[in-house]
């Protein structure tokens, strides 16, 4: 599976080690950026990179890391047919797979140590959408609601 991540400095050191971490289970991890620490840069354009790819790339999944991971996941959040979650345990990133069939999940690098972290992303990319007909409608309501109101 092919892993789309993206960051700013405040995630930075976390990616990093994410990415390694996730190669090793055999992933195929694309970094979005940041490239380099950079106090000063911004989070929404590596956001917006990963989530674009999640999106157009079906079957893939994303991890967008910051400070807190609020701002990450908004920032996901603005690509049509991404659906983010805020995961701050294992058990949440698993359900917002299981019910919501998210496709990406922000982690807050400085919310978490380095094993949590790790420990939340893989449950999140190990757990599958459930497929029960009431999650699949609830996505399915938001998907049209998207695209009737937000075009």
């Amino acid at each position: 599976m092919r892993v789309h991540l993206g960051t700013d400095h405040a995630g930075f050191e976390l990616k990093e080690a994410l990415a390694k971490h996730l190669a090793g289970k055999g992933y195929e991890v694309v970094d979005h950026g940041a490239f380099v620490y950079d106090a000063q840069d911004d989070y929404p354009a590596f956001c917006f990179a990963a989530a674009e790819a999640v999106r157009d790339e079906p079957g893939s999944l994303g991890v967008v890391i910051g400070g807190s991971g609020n701002g990450e996941q908004l920032a996901a959040n603005c690509v049509n047919g991404v659906r983010a979650i805020l995961a701050w345990s294992t058990e949440t990133a698993q359900l917002g797979r299981q019910h919501n069939n998210a496709n990406v999940v922000a982690v807050g690098g400085r919310m978490h140590s380095q094993d949590e972290a790790l420990a939340i992303v893989d449950a999140f990319l190990e757990t599958p959408f459930s497929e029960d007909e009431r999650h699949r409608r609830r996505v399915q309501e938001m998907t049209t609601y998207r695209s009737v109101n937000h075009s």
